[in-house]
């Protein structure tokens, strides 16, 4: 077992909580000055841990254990929502910390590096660390990012001093595995009472925008049977999508109709025009086909009714991405021996493991989120609940690193270990 500090990861939380501070959360966006800030903090804290630590070009903070070939990599994100939680991305970067702390003190055989990846939140591109850190984006693909203010990012980036430092690479054959904690940012765990959740999977989403057309014409002289009333049209299909989403999903599936647009938007016109996004989420791959293909027949019985044109366009789609199952297990496993209750489930909301699942082994942790609060100031988690998860985290880390040594992993050529170096 390694030889964490509980008080200490705690200080480091409470620390980290100090950047961007708004009441009891944070406004830390990335490449706030405040997000700045806390990244400067991070690499120093790593740096005092013995790591071997960079902020790279996208500003990802990742910590390297100097005395290893192959590592676990640990972590998170630090950044915020705006006026959002001081745990959200924070605890898992935090827990991280500590565990490479305590790698680094035992020099173990396969070492534990730690990683606060950037703008996972997405204020100028979800997930943008890990997508970079992966070798999903290219420079190409950077270029054009901006805020919705029209703030680019590489203006950003060069004033921030990052826009021609290296940048941070996953290495296969370094890297391992990635493990990351987080809240729940849900109420099951806290409403079932249970002490931890062992992510099974992240949900992958289809999203489409769907549009209604009909006519305006006088709300009160024109007869029931003869308008084409699109905002009518538009509620009908929401009533009929709903149900054929219930019958094709799973019991974990989710939908939302998040975004709705009528226009002209006056109380004494009927509608023309409607706008409605549509979301929905499932973590197993041939669910989602399922709930697509209800989709697409409740898009397609619903043009012409009400004498109202409809149709839809694809505006998004992210693939399910399953958890490591020898990950899962140790998870697991760590839970059963400290005597902390566990479900395994699956992750609603999208992290940067999500991305790391696709090249390496990947596994995930949740701790209760208090009323299930997350994305708001008010987000909470006891610190009972934090030592406990902390202590599972903390355990399956050690199991992992012992199985790890047992089983050597891939090894680069020479060359390749020669001339690029993991960080």
């Amino acid at each position: 077992m390694l030889a964490v500090s509980e008080d200490r990861l705690l200080a480091d939380l409470r620390a980290l909580a100090e950047f961007g501070k708004v009441g009891t959360g944070v406004n830390r966006p990335a490449f706030s000055d405040a997000d700045l800030a806390a990244r400067r903090w991070l690499m120093g804290q790593m740096q005092a841990a013995g790591l071997e630590t960079v902020i790279d070009g996208i500003g990802n903070v990742y910590g390297r254990s100097p005395q290893a070939t192959q590592s676990i990599l640990v972590g998170s994100h630090s950044d915020s929502v705006p006026h959002g939680g001081w745990l959200d991305g924070a605890l898992g970067v935090t827990f991280g910390l500590e565990v490479a702390r305590a790698a680094r003190a035992a020099q173990s055989l396969v070492g534990v590096d730690v990683i606060s990846f950037a703008d996972e939140e997405g204020t100028w591109l979800p997930c943008l660390g890990s997508r970079t850190f992966c070798g999903e984006l290219a420079e190409q693909d950077l270029s054009g990012v901006q805020t919705k203010t029209g703030e680019r990012l590489f203006d950003r980036l060069a004033q921030l001093e990052l826009r021609d430092r290296p940048l941070a690479r996953l290495d296969p054959y370094r890297h391992r595995a990635y493990l990351e904690a987080h809240i729940e940012q849900g109420p099951r765990l806290i409403t079932e009472g249970i002490d931890v959740g062992v992510v099974t999977g992240i949900v992958g989403l289809r999203r489409h925008l769907v549009r209604f057309r009909g006519r305006a014409d006088h709300a009160g002289t024109t007869p029931m049977a003869m308008r084409r009333d699109a905002a009518f049209a538009m509620f009908d299909f929401a009533m009929s999508l709903a149900e054929r989403l219930r019958a094709a999903g799973s019991a974990d599936s989710v939908w939302n109709f998040g975004i709705v647009t009528v226009r002209p938007g006056a109380a004494n016109v009927v509608p023309a025009e409607a706008d409605l996004t549509v979301e929905f989420r499932d973590s197993a791959a041939d669910v989602l086909e399922r709930m697509e293909a209800a989709f697409q027949a409740a898009a397609s019985a619903a043009n012409g009714r009400f004498n109202v044109a409809v149709s839809s366009v694809p505006n998004g789609a992210l693939a399910p991405a399953a958890m490591d199952g020898d990950l899962i297990n140790d998870l697991a496993e760590a839970a059963a021996q400290a005597g902390a209750s566990h479900i395994r489930m699956p992750s609603g909301a999208g992290h940067d493991a999500m991305i790391l699942a696709s090249r390496i082994p990947a596994a995930m942790m949740f701790v209760p989120s208090i009323d299930g609060r997350s994305h708001d100031i008010s987000e909470n988690t006891s610190e009972a609940d934090i030592r406990r998860g902390f202590r599972v985290f903390a355990a399956s880390v050690s199991k992992t690193l012992e199985r790890l040594a047992r089983t050597p992993g891939p090894h680069a050529p020479l060359a390749r270990r020669e001339k690029e170096p993991a960080s």
